[in-house]
């Protein structure tokens, strides 16, 4: 059964806790991971790109001359493409990127996620706290504390808001209710750091 190590808000080590084999201990895969983090980058495309066509361009309502015995090129509005100020040609059109993926596949995705921060020692369990007032020195002795290198993500049941206050400046570190933790978040960041509270809630919905 995999294990993590459980630590005080002031970096120390206080125990080990047994992590849920269902989540931190499955088999890997990568074509959900893949297909998982498409849908959630394709969901967040807002699709508004937009250039005007010959339906849309203004003006162009006469032939600018006698299709014959000018000598120029035939040509039956000022609007075309191959015209400066005409319209585009095959430009981009309002339109929606969303994707849909069902709910096994998002559940193997980020499980498969979670067992390889198991595997590689990258998650850390965090007693639960309350903090006096906001301070990001307390946030960076702890990530010292734990051995987190690189960016961290920090899951807390509900962000306590001086803790909050605490993460927001620190460039390297990302704090997310249970509820919010997606794909992209956790395969952007380097460490993965729970609320005791915040790893019942998440094996209470996954598990």
């Amino acid at each position: 059964m995999p294990e993590a190590k459980v630590f005080t808000m002031e970096g120390k080590e206080s125990g080990t806790v047994s992590l849920a084999p269902s989540l931190f201990d499955v088999e890997i895969n990568l074509n959900c991971l893949r297909e998982s983090l498409h849908q959630y980058l394709a969901n967040q495309r807002l699709g508004t790109a937009c250039a005007k066509t010959r339906h849309f361009v203004s003006g162009g309502g006469h032939k600018p001359w006698r299709q014959k015995g000018t000598g120029r090129a035939r040509a039956g509005s000022n609007r075309s493409p191959l015209w400066r100020g005409g319209a585009v040609l095959f430009g981009p059109l309002p339109r929606s990127y969303h994707k849909k993926i069902n709910k096994k596949k998002r559940r193997i995705a980020l499980c498969s996620a979670l067992t390889t921060f198991a595997r590689e020692g990258r998650v850390f369990i965090l007693q639960d706290f309350q903090l006096e007032k906001p301070k990001a020195k307390t946030v960076v002795s702890l990530l010292k504390g734990v051995g987190a290198e690189g960016k961290s993500l920090i899951i807390a049941e509900k962000p306590e808001r001086n803790f909050y206050l605490s993460c927001r400046n620190l460039p390297d570190v990302t704090i997310l209710p249970t509820e919010n933790m997606s794909i992209y978040d956790l395969l952007d960041h380097d460490n993965l750091i729970l609320t005791q509270t915040a790893l019942k809630k998440l094996e209470e919905l996954m598990g």
